[in-house]
């Protein structure tokens, strides 16, 4: 099993899946969102039409279409409020409930973007902390994941993760 950080366009990673921090209506935005909508196609808003949005702390899927990642698992991160309106759970809970659609689908490889720590406003040291332990935590209870990327915007999410996965896994 391989956790790693990058510094890299999600777009563009070689794995089975990737992760879109999304809104609810699952209907394209900002950032990762909007650059995932971009990447994928015409085709990506269509399909997150027939789901019907998704609740804060839960995951749904999609094809990836013109992406090379076969699959989107799009998440719904808090938006911060001062850590007082459970954020921190349902944080966790993104990254515990996209990996549990990537075992389902027996998927062997993911990235995920660094959940609501863009306009959502998640402080960025909290937000690796939780993400690296949430993942760490739940990769045991499912052997067909060998690989994880923290895929980094900027120095300073990717400078946390490194931190946090120190010098043995860090790429």
């Amino acid at each position: 099993m391989s956790i790693s950080a990058v510094k890299a366009d999600i777009t563009q990673l070689p794995v089975d899946a990737i992760v879109n921090a999304a809104n609810n209506t699952l209907l394209g935005g900002g950032g990762v969102d909007g650059a995932i909508h971009r990447a994928a196609g015409p085709e990506l808003l269509n399909a997150c039409q027939l789901l019907n949005g998704c609740l804060t702390g839960q995951a749904k899927i999609t094809d990836g279409f013109n992406l090379s990642a076969r699959f989107i698992i799009h998440t719904v991160g808090p938006i911060w409020q001062g850590g007082t309106q459970n954020e921190a759970a349902q944080l966790q809970s993104c990254y515990q409930q996209s990996l549990d659609l990537a075992s389902q689908y027996q998927l062997n490889s993911i990235a995920f973007p660094a959940i609501s720590c863009g306009v959502y406003g998640y402080p960025i040291d909290q937000a690796c902390l939780l993400a690296y332990q949430a993942v760490k935590d739940h990769l045991a209870s499912m052997p067909n994941i060998n690989q994880v990327v923290f895929c980094c915007v900027d120095d300073i999410i990717y400078d946390h993760y490194q931190r946090l996965l120190g010098d043995d896994y860090a790429s």
